[in-house]
């Protein structure tokens, strides 16, 4: 997979060079370029905001440098078609079920905007183009960040681990909270490990018996109460 990350602020990106994501980078499963915005600017203030047409508060992101960089960036391989995300909070609610299915793209391209947003002609224009895959407009949650860098950390990290050769061990996704199964509405339960005391605190029994049965109905026990205490939204019963 192919993910170029187009923002103002490339080193907030850097974070995509550690932990899971860095490695998935550094052994070519994800092949990661970030571009700085700026870069695609012709005035000596390198500016990429104007004001808002019809009055209102704040700067809205012009999209001649967004064209500018988007183009730039399709460039680089002619015979792919790239999908362009674009975090913001008037999108649609990202899931774990979005990244299962995003996992599967060859090429992301993510535009983080800032302050008011970019210019809706961008996400307009690039959804009409034929040598685009579409454009998803996204939010990772119902709140309000200062850009969308945090966004993409969070929605690369998510596809991340679902690529092959990713994780250490590929099993341990079908466990995760919103994991597609049976226990898909269940957020996963309480885990523990060495030592099986710990400051007057012990490891459940159960988890020492070596009953595979029993400790499979321990785990879903302990699921469905979490759920129907931290996300009763979630309707387990």
């Amino acid at each position: 997979m192919r993910v170029d990350v187009v923002s103002i602020f490339p080193a907030y990106l850097d974070a995509l060079e550690l932990s899971l994501v860095g490695r998935a980078a550094h052994s070519g499963v994800i092949d990661l370029h970030v571009h700085d915005l700026r870069d695609f600017t012709h005035d000596r203030h390198r500016t990429v905001d104007d004001t808002p047409y019809g009055g209102g508060p704040g700067m809205v992101m012009s999209p001649v440098p967004w064209g500018e960089a988007l183009d730039h960036v399709r460039a680089q391989v002619p015979d792919e078609r790239p999908v362009l995300v674009i975090p913001t909070p008037s999108g649609r609610l990202f899931a774990q079920s979005t990244a299962t299915a995003w996992s599967t793209d060859t090429w992301l391209v993510f535009a983080c905007g800032r302050y008011e947003g970019i210019d809706s002609r961008v996400a307009e224009h690039y959804a009409q183009r034929a040598d685009w895959a579409g454009v998803r407009e996204v939010s990772i949650g119902d709140y309000v960040l200062a850009g969308g860098e945090a966004a993409v950390l969070v929605i690369v990290e998510a596809i991340a681990r679902l690529l092959p050769g990713v994780l250490g061990n590929e099993e341990s996704v079908r466990d995760d909270s919103f994991a597609t199964g049976a226990m898909s509405d269940l957020l996963e339960g309480p885990v523990y490990t060495k030592p099986p005391e710990w400051r007057g605190l012990d490891v459940p029994d159960v988890l020492l018996s070596g009953h595979h049965g029993q400790i499979a109905q321990w785990r879903e026990e302990r699921s469905r109460e979490r759920t129907a205490d931290m996300r009763p939204d979630l309707g387990a019963s």
